[in-house]
């Protein structure tokens, strides 16, 4: 299959009411099986032609055609959700219950339990407003042309002058970096203030106090609440912060520095970070080998992937920053979008993305409900994927696969503080609407502070006031989106210490899990590839100390 053999129908408001119309009168006719057989059919046909249409957009940010499909999707996506969610509640309603049990499984039951309480029709607008602003936060940071040695490029090209030997130049780029965020200020505080006060009031319009409690269920978190993930930030901070604070002092010494600058903390190793060998071609070619020695079923798919045009893997100028991987239901084939600049982040965004690819694919025979796990559970199958590939990631980088997995090890551990400080200044965030962004800034220095100790940024302002967080597309068009990578991370650790110990069972466990989708809520996902939940008393710690032992 080739991604140029895969289309959709453009749905308009008139067909998706057809189409749940008929729907329907399946259901009307007592024919459920046939009913649910046709929604799945819909959605599938639905989600394709968003995915495309979207992708296009982040492909080309300045393209006024794919602009215009995107904003009309936009537009179109809060009627399309108006129809899932009547169809969810009847379902539910039914007398038969056991029966719809029988055909979707309990899970999608629990799943539509808390998606019915996320929407009503009086708040169709307000999501149409929440992705008209993301697009315009999305096309902001996409228009960014720093000035840096010489060149002209757009944020995601700073990574190779970030982890640059020369203090002097990662100095310039970071302060280059920071001065187009600090001369748009005003308008990354202005289009994340409009999006706080919309959710806000979308919550207030279906009966929350705030935005928090309809965050946790847009997400469609089930099986745990925002005091399990606060007692999870504290074991980070116990756990995870002091041993991050050491690493950074130890790196201050190693290099001689009086202090430790935000700029000097992408060069993790001091002869320099481990880079892939070759260009873009060269990755895909040593990837292909990687993935044979890793497993067949890898193999094999990643060779589907790749000749069939589902990577999109180069820097463009206008194109949108960050990676992420989309799918398309009616063809079971998923597409990993990313920005290469010719660090090791090129391995790490590629090995995660792949993550979530290998899993997309592996469960794209289930039920609609159940391709896509919930955000904390799919973040396992990317980040795992990144330490499974250890072993063999001299496929990659050559000799400097040991410094690969050192420097890994600790950027993971690094992330982890960053990852609950980001979680905690949302909940702070949503908590307190009304906040003005000065006030919204001294928050995140408050708490920068607090998980992030070490954290100097010397003399650029804009980042010394707390403005990191306009940096993360997440806190704008993911809310509460970020707790998860950490709690996956802690599951990934674990894939880890077996892989160490028996290679081939931890993998085997791993495509296991792929293979289960979104069947299940995280905690049961977790548990049936025999790991330990997150919020488990000393799990957190457990891992970190392995990993400490070969980094410290």
């Amino acid at each position: 299959m080739k991604i140029s053999d895969i289309t959709a129908p453009k749905p308009s408001k008139d067909s998706l009411a057809a189409a749940y119309t008929r729907i329907n009168q399946m259901l009307d006719e007592g024919d459920l099986a046939a009913g649910i057989a046709a929604w799945d059919e819909q959605r599938r046909q639905y989600e394709t032609w968003s995915s495309l249409t979207h992708l296009h957009f982040e492909q080309d940010t300045a393209d006024e055609i794919f602009k215009a499909e995107k904003d009309f999707a936009d537009e179109l996506a809060p009627a399309a959700t108006s129809h899932e969610i009547a169809l969810k509640r009847r379902l539910l309603a039914m007398s038969n219950r056991a029966a719809v049990e029988a055909i979707t499984g309990a899970h999608a039951l629990r799943l539509w339990q808390t998606d019915v309480t996320t929407f009503d029709p009086v708040i169709e607008a307000d999501l149409e407003q929440e992705a008209k602003l993301y697009s315009r936060y999305t096309a902001l940071r996409a228009s960014a042309k720093i000035e840096v040695e010489g060149q002209t490029i757009n944020l995601s090209g700073l990574a190779p002058f970030l982890q640059n030997l020369d203090r002097g130049v990662r100095y310039r780029a970071e302060q280059a970096g920071w001065q187009f965020f600090a001369d748009n200020a005003a308008e990354f505080d202005d289009i994340f203030d409009q999006l706080v006060k919309l959710r806000h009031g979308m919550a207030k319009k279906l009966g929350y106090d705030n935005f928090i409690e309809l965050g946790y269920r847009r997400m469609r978190r089930i099986d745990y609440n925002a005091a399990d993930v606060a007692r999870y930030r504290d074991q980070v901070r116990a756990h995870v912060t002091p041993l991050v604070a050491q690493i950074m002092e130890a790196r201050r010494k190693t290099n001689g520095w009086d202090k430790l600058h935000s700029w000097d903390e992408s060069l993790t190793d001091p002869a320099g970070n481990p880079k892939p060998q070759g260009d873009e071609a060269q990755l895909i070619a040593s990837a292909q080998s990687m993935f044979e020695d890793m497993a067949p079923e890898m193999a094999a798919f990643f060779k589907a992937m790749n000749e069939g045009g589902f990577l999109d893997l180069t820097n463009r100028p206008t194109k949108a920053g960050g990676g992420f991987c989309t799918s398309f239901p009616t063809a079971g084939m998923p597409f990993i979008f990313a920005n290469f600049n010719g660090t090791h982040h090129d391995i790490d965004v590629f090995t995660h993305e792949m993550g979530h690819a290998f899993q997309n694919f592996s469960s794209r025979d289930l039920a609609f409900d159940y391709l896509w796990p919930t955000s904390e559970s799919a973040e396992i199958h990317s980040m795992s994927l990144e330490h499974l590939s250890y072993p063999y990631m001299s496929h990659l980088v050559g000799d400097d696969a040991a410094r690969y997995q050192r420097l890994h090890l600790i950027e993971t551990l690094q992330f982890l503080p960053y990852g609950v400080l980001g979680d905690h200044f949302q909940h702070e965030i949503y908590a307190n609407p009304d906040a003005t962004p000065a006030e919204r800034h001294a928050i995140w220095k408050r708490l920068e502070h607090m998980y992030m100790p070490w954290r100097d940024y010397g003399d650029i302002e804009h980042g010394a006031k707390g403005g990191l967080w306009q940096k993360q597309l997440h806190f704008y068009g993911l809310p509460f989106y970020y707790i998860d990578y950490t709690l996956a991370s802690c599951c990934a650790l674990q894939f880890w210490v077996k892989s160490r110990s028996d290679y081939r069972a931890a993998m085997a466990d791993y495509i296991a899990l792929c293979a289960r989708g979104g069947s299940a809520p995280f905690q049961e996902l977790v548990a049936s590839a025999g790991l330990i939940s997150p919020f488990a008393d000393g799990a957190l710690e457990s891992v970190v100390k392995d990993a400490q032992a070969l980094v410290a």
